[in-house]
């Protein structure tokens, strides 16, 4: 894996961690928009998580509104009047994301008709919804690759540099029209070429049908969307000296440690800040060969999910690290001073973090139920139990978040270090 020591990785964040100019804000609505990579609903659910993880005081709510086949001028949900109106504007956002491009290309080479379509239809976009919610804020999707990379282009130069060519446009219109921009393309591109060098079979699994991501490639993408974002790389920082007569906590960012002392090893309890993402749980799932190829192929780590833990100034040996009595791993004295990123880790904060994510899906799952099975497809019936209907899986959905909300909290947690016989 790509990677940086921990510690010097949260220097260099340190100024603005500080500062905490995170993108979203207390009260903000985000809606997703885009076509089926959008409609996966796995880098916007990831996004999400982060965001309730990372932030768990932050009032911030999230509708999922991507529909597969989506161009500029809508698809499958509705011309884009009836999509812009039912599925962004009726939730009265603060905050939209826009994904769209890759079924605009028509997958064949550029051409000046199809390119005119993209940015008229994409300008009208954007004068739509900021005529309805003028203080909204956009953040403009540069589109996520057609897969050229592990298997051969279709035709000279390939489908993938289409999409690159709508996002230099849309980084482009971005500037004049002052919108944020997140770039889905290059970083993944990136990344998937160091796959293919390491493993090519599991690589092709990483965009299987070169257009859909799945898991694996959905956390680098809503890695650049939180980039975009400013956010923090660093869940919690805390290093302790064992040199002197007692040991000291010599720091401690985002993040509280109490009770230290040294009877045999070492014992304190820590309270954080904030969650990890679990990406130990997610790697035990389906996508565990791609999923591990990603994580080795980028710097997913070091950009969202730093938990970092350092012990300096213990006597030569092998220590056990246990949390709330749970075995977290096995470290030499060298290996925890140079420290360890506990994001990596099956730990109770991991375990914590994964009911979140599950929540997180859960509510989405209910939103969608409530959008694409009652909402859109019975309109034109009157029957009468729909808008019960949509009324009891809305106040579900809330009773779902209210749930993760308490579940996101952090909690103090008992760490010992003791020598291994």
């Amino acid at each position: 894996m790509i990677r940086r020591a921990l510690f010097l990785v949260a220097a260099l964040c340190v100024l603005a961690c500080a500062a905490d100019d995170f993108y979203l804000k207390n009260g903000d609505r985000v809606v997703f928009y885009g076509d089926s990579i959008t409609d996966q609903r796995l880098y916007t659910v990831i996004a999400e998580t982060y965001v309730v993880t990372r932030y768990p005081k932050l009032d911030v709510t999230f509708v999922h509104s991507g529909w597969g086949g989506d161009r500029v001028s809508g698809g499958g949900g509705g011309p884009i009047d009836v999509r812009l109106k039912r599925d962004v504007i009726a939730w009265r956002p603060t905050v939209m994301t826009i994904m769209l491009g890759m079924n605009d290309g028509n997958y064949t080479t550029e051409t000046e008709e199809n390119d005119r379509k993209f940015f008229d239809g994409y300008r009208s976009i954007t004068d739509t919804i900021r005529a309805a919610v003028p203080a909204i804020r956009i953040t403009a999707i540069r589109p996520s690759p057609y897969d050229d990379v592990t298997r051969p282009p279709t035709f000279p130069g390939g489908y993938n540099e289409v999409m690159i060519s709508y996002g230099k446009w849309i980084a482009n219109y971005a500037k004049q029209a002052g919108l944020n921009v997140a770039d889905l393309n290059t970083a993944v591109v990136r990344m998937l070429a160091r796959a293919d060098a390491q493993n090519h079979e599991e690589a092709l699994k990483i965009i299987p049908d070169r257009v859909h991501p799945a898991f694996a490639g959905h956390l680098i993408m809503a890695e650049e969307l939180l980039k975009s974002w400013n956010a923090r790389p660093v869940v919690s920082e805390v290093a302790i000296d064992a040199s002197g007569s007692r040991p000291v906590v010599s720091a401690a960012d985002h993040a509280q440690v109490t009770e230290l002392s040294a009877a045999s090893g070492l014992a304190w309890t820590q309270l954080d800040d904030a969650l990890p993402l679990p990406f130990a749980a997610w790697n035990k799932g389906k996508n565990d060969g791609p999923l591990s190829l990603v994580f080795n192929s980028s710097d997913v780590t070091e950009a969202l999910n730093e938990e970092g833990l350092r012990v300096t100034g213990l006597k030569d040996g092998v220590y056990s690290l246990k949390i709330d009595g749970e075995d977290a791993g096995t470290f030499n004295n060298d290996r925890l001073a140079q420290g360890i990123n506990l994001g990596l880790l099956s730990t109770p904060m991991a375990k914590q973090a994964k009911k979140v994510y599950d929540l997180t899906v859960s509510h989405c799952d209910l939103h969608n139920n409530r959008w694409r099975t009652i909402q859109v497809p019975l309109a034109d019936y009157d029957f009468q139990q729909s808008t019960p209907a949509m009324d009891a899986l809305d106040a579900l959905e809330r009773e779902v978040v209210a749930r993760r909300k308490q579940a996101a909290q952090p909690v103090p947690h008992h760490f010992t270090l003791t020598p291994v016989a």
